[in-house]
């Protein structure tokens, strides 16, 4: 059986070497097979399509589930994430009670993940995998995906907090203190558990100070005393603070 299939595969391979991805009529098996073959040979993108035919052409087949799940994986692998995402979601849709669906999730988050750009572009894909990742861990706290999903998490957030950051300290060399101040709130606020936050902390007394605010900057200071005394941004926020009149 397994000669029978083997030399089937190498037919069809044949017949499709222009790479015209004509399917019309083949079996499940058939389909499968061309698509296993192009995963062997790294061809992701081409795999993709060949599973996302097995779901076309036998939707009701015992194959189809795990075709949509591979049909999604071998989209992300050819880095053709849009497809990936689709394959990925369709099957969340279509499938919401299914044993694979905390992969899909988090298949979805890392998709966004890996677009991710530096902190100086756009950060939609930042908050879009964060978004994803904890929809997962929401839905399945206990699935083996959800304690990496977790650790992304935490690592987007602090990436997102070097964008305020970034922001922030452009903000300050041009003396616009006051958008400055709402960005390192924000860090302050929104990313508390980040490595951020004192470096903000200290940026916020520095701004605080030359808008006349002295109370602010008071308050910011014993917030960054009491929690990270032992910060070389509290030593910096206490040197400026010398001098201000009580």
């Amino acid at each position: 059986m397994k000669r029978l299939l083997s030399g089937l595969l190498i037919l069809l391979l044949a017949s499709c070497a222009d790479d015209s991805e004509k399917f019309d009529e083949m079996s499940v098996e058939q389909l499968y097979l061309i698509a296993v073959d192009r995963m062997e040979a790294k061809k992701y993108k081409e795999a993709g399509t060949a599973y996302a035919e097995v779901e076309r052409q036998h939707p009701y087949s015992d194959w189809s589930l795990n075709a949509q799940i591979m049909a999604g994986y071998a989209y992300y692998l050819a880095k053709k994430y849009e497809d990936a995402e689709e394959s990925f979601e369709t099957f969340i849709q279509l499938h919401p009670g299914h044993e694979f669906v905390p992969y899909a999730m988090y298949m979805k988050g890392l998709i966004s993940y890996e677009q991710i750009p530096i902190v100086e572009r756009d950060q939609t894909p930042a908050k879009e995998s964060v978004e994803a990742f904890q929809k997962l861990i929401n839905r399945f706290p206990n699935a083996k995906y959800a304690k990496d999903g977790r650790l992304k998490i935490d690592l987007i957030r602090d990436h997102l907090a070097a964008k305020e950051m970034e922001v922030a300290h452009y903000y300050q060399q041009k003396q616009a203190h006051l958008p400055a101040i709402n960005r390192l709130k924000m860090v302050v606020k929104e990313y508390e558990t980040c490595a951020h936050v004192p470096e903000a902390l200290y940026r916020l007394v520095i701004s605080y100070l030359a808008l006349g605010l002295y109370d602010e900057a008071r308050a910011s200071a014993a917030v960054l005393g009491h929690n990270y005394n032992s910060s070389t941004w509290y030593t910096q926020a206490y040197g400026a603070m010398q001098g201000i009149q009580r």
